[in-house]
């Protein structure tokens, strides 16, 4: 089927997923372009549609999602493994908060238009089409400035992605979706006693964590962890003036690791002995580095889990037993296996496509300009492309941040990110604007010291003296 009416926009939004929407709502709020944004959920909030009942932001809630509109409301958890720190919104929370800022905020502008359960089919000249995945009608679509990719680097969750492993008939497996639910949706055979996680990253600490918190007996939990990672710890990650010393005390710290770091594993062991950095098992060194971010009493959680099978990737699930890369388990008949394996950001895609500029002729390819933050990343591409005609110009100011995916790739993710952040200091407007946004965590606590305050201006002064240093060695580092 066709649409006879050919839609007319400034920018067509390919994703209303947390790029995508803060994107779209900064170009509202800073211009009067008239925005189109199509995605194939049938709601806003992208992926964190897909997420499992029990996931929750990795940082605070304060400098995540839209520059607009506030998530969250500022309050310091009072008990609980996130005790004493900022608040982390729920997955039911954001998806409400999205829900909100379409509803509420953008399309009431009356300059965006919203297209759910549809795709993007492209075009050329800018034109273009639109297609319905409910009854397939296809709209015309003139965009008069720029198509925006918000999808580049979209994340994969559990309940969506295709397990690299193979499962034999009669064994239960699940994604961690499927867990609040065994109450009434038991697997064959009735609820579990036993549970296997398969993957290393914080879906399967959340699992591992949700699992103990449940009533789930630790010794009844085997975790299969192909790697150790190193984790953020979320006390740096703080915002507001009473964490000033252990958010803005970790850059300075973090920014002399970067400085006098001779090589890969010295760069985390200094990370790791200034306490930006943790790791589960001290007598195991990590081999894997995704920005993962828990509190230490997570960390504790995790400890609990006593059988950690480290003997690579799932490769076959079988009635009786379990095979590994380097070799195979046997298991009691009934253990129900979950499936945390799919990747934040796949690998697989990310590496293999060759790096681009952020702003082309007609086009946006939305990528990380600061390391971890794709919101901020997103308003901060949508105020730049507003305030200046030449792409080539936006670009010098907005070097993508590549993701990293083996240990060694830190050192230069981090170059390209001191060095966006040093381009950004030297535009007095962009500075303001990045100083005033929402979704910057630590601006407003670096120009609001009381000048009288010694001990925090000492700690400023400290992160200044070493920036220079950390990008030299950052730079050196990535070279080799």
């Amino acid at each position: 089927m066709s649409a006879s009416t050919p839609l007319e926009t400034d920018y067509l939004v390919i994703g209303a997923g947390a790029s995508g929407m803060a994107f779209a709502d900064t170009l509202v709020a800073e211009s009067d372009a008239h925005v189109t944004l199509v995605d194939r959920h049938g709601k806003p909030g992208g992926h964190w549609n897909d997420a499992y009942a029990f996931v929750t932001l990795h940082q605070p809630s304060a400098f995540y999602g839209v520059n607009s509109t506030e998530l969250g409301s500022g309050r310091i958890d009072p008990g609980g493994l996130n005790q004493g720190l900022h608040e982390l919104a729920s997955g039911a929370e954001i998806c409400g908060y999205y829900d909100r800022v379409m509803n509420h905020r953008l399309l009431p502008s009356g300059r965006v238009a919203y297209r759910p359960m549809s795709n993007w089919t492209g075009g050329e000249g800018g034109r273009g089409r639109i297609e319905s995945l409910l009854c397939g009608r296809r709209t015309e679509v003139v965009v008069r400035k720029k198509v925006v990719d918000a999808t580049w680097f979209s994340p994969q969750v559990p309940s969506t992605h295709t397990p690299k492993f193979k499962v034999a008939p009669g064994v239960n497996v699940v994604p961690p979706n499927a867990l609040p639910q065994l109450w009434n949706r038991p697997p064959p055979g009735g609820l579990p006693k036993r549970f296997v996680v398969l993957g290393a990253g914080k879906t399967a600490m959340d699992a591992l964590i949700w699992l103990l918190q449940s009533g789930a007996d630790p010794d009844g939990i085997q975790w299969v962890m192909p790697r150790d990672s190193w984790l953020i710890n979320r006390l740096t990650t703080q915002p507001g003036p009473d964490f000033f010393k252990h958010s803005i005390g970790s850059q300075a710290d973090q920014m002399e690791a970067f400085a006098k770091a001779t090589g890969t594993r010295d760069l985390y062991a200094r990370l790791e002995a200034c306490g930006a950095l943790v790791r589960i098992h001290t007598d195991r060194e990590p081999t894997m580095f995704h920005l993962a971010t828990v509190s230490i009493g997570e960390v504790e959680q995790l400890r609990r889990i006593g059988k950690v099978i480290r003997l690579g990737r799932a490769q076959v699930l079988e009635k009786d037993r379990l095979v590994l890369d380097q070799g195979a388990l046997p298991m009691p008949e009934g253990t129900l296996y979950v499936d945390c394996t799919a990747s934040a950001v796949d690998a697989s895609i990310s590496t293999s496509r060759a790096p681009q500029p952020i702003f082309q002729p007609g086009r946006i390819v939305l990528q990380l300009v600061r390391l971890p933050q794709p919101a901020f990343s997103a308003a901060l591409l949508a105020h730049v492309e507003l305030q200046n005609d030449d792409d080539q110009d936006k670009n010098r100011l907005c070097t993508p941040v590549p993701f990293p995916h083996r240990m060694e790739d830190y050192a230069p993710a981090m170059a390209v990110n001191l060095w966006n952040q040093f381009q950004w200091g030297q535009d007095r407007a962009l500075r303001q604007w990045i100083r005033e946004s929402r979704l910057d965590g630590f601006g407003k606590l670096i120009v609001g010291i009381d000048p009288q305050d010694d001990e925090k201006l000492a700690i400023l002064s400290r992160l200044k003296e070493q920036v220079g240093a950390a990008m030299a060695n950052l730079r050196k580092l990535a070279a080799t």
